[in-house]
């Protein structure tokens, strides 16, 4: 059997460097998807009328009035629910890209690939 070469001693130890690359990727990208996941926000409107809860992604799971509910008018009621809504979503995709940015920072698994003998 022939031995090794320079060359493919040099091919053998950048495909195992891109694959510990792509093994931590994937291990960040397992914490985000876990984070994500359970993401919620919860917001209250018009001062105590409304309280609304929504998951990772946006949707409303739960909705609660409180006694100033009772103060407003069905349109403005209405307002609270859609405002409050739109501000836990809000607040969902700001913890979510919070949440990504460890991985959105990460070298691209899937960007350029280099020969052994170019550098990186």
């Amino acid at each position: 059997m022939d031995p090794i070469t320079e060359a493919e001693q040099d091919s053998r130890r950048w495909l195992n460097s891109y694959q510990r690359r792509v093994d931590e990727i994937a291990a960040r990208a397992a914490t985000a998807r876990g984070e994500l996941a359970g993401l919620t926000a919860t917001v209250g409107g018009e001062r105590g009328a409304v309280t609304v809860t929504v998951d990772h992604t946006g949707a409303l799971r739960d909705l609660s009035f409180g006694e100033r509910a009772d103060e407003l008018t069905r349109p403005q009621l209405a307002r609270a629910v859609l405002d409050a809504s739109s501000r836990a979503r809000a607040e969902v995709a700001r913890r979510s890209r919070e949440a990504l940015e460890p991985l959105v920072g990460a070298a691209p698994a899937t960007g350029p690939l280099r020969s052994p003998g170019a550098g990186g």
